[in-house]
């Protein structure tokens, strides 16, 4: 399975995802989507998500806090507010003592980052960084990645251009 991983979007969809996504099979989106972004994801292609901290109720009503789930026999976790190795949630600690995923998937920092952590049976964790305009990152990032036979596989960094940049057409 192709992979499209997005995150922190706050309710701005580049134009460009629709053609860059395009061989996926499905979008995962990390959290904070904002208005007008689930809509057209999910009509474009099937989408998972998880709510982020400035998502309103109706995305909260359609996207759970934290989504666990198996992919192409690779045990996955969603949520958008982990922290990162080292660093990780108070919750999303507890629960990687007890039960670990093979990938762990996050947003809320809008910094971009992927690392095994050899803590918890070299997870790998991935966040994609952020594809909005609102925010402290300088470069707007998503990813995609290959999932087959229980493996993640060719794990690609997208840019989409500075922060506050758009394209003028598709």
């Amino acid at each position: 399975m192709e992979i499209g991983l997005i995150s922190d979007t706050h309710g701005y969809l580049d134009p460009r995802i629709f053609k860059l996504f395009d061989d996926c099979d499905e979008i995962w989106h990390a959290g904070d989507f904002g208005s007008e972004v689930a809509g057209p994801l999910g009509e474009f292609r099937p989408l998972r998500g998880v709510f982020g901290n400035i998502d309103d109720q109706l995305i909260r009503d359609e996207f759970p806090e934290h989504l666990r789930f198996e992919c192409e026999g690779v045990d996955v976790w969603i949520t958008h507010i982990a922290g990162r190795p080292g660093r990780y949630d108070r919750a999303v600690l507890a629960e990687l003592k007890k039960n670990p995923p093979q990938v762990l998937i996050c947003g809320h920092s809008h910094i971009l980052h992927v690392e095994k952590d050899a803590r918890f049976n070299e997870m790998q964790y991935i966040n994609s960084g952020a594809a909005g305009h609102r925010g402290l990152h300088q470069m707007r990032t998503l990813l995609k990645f290959t999932i087959a036979d229980g493996q993640l596989d060719r794990l690609r960094l997208i840019e989409l251009g500075p922060r506050g940049w758009r394209p003028k057409s598709v």
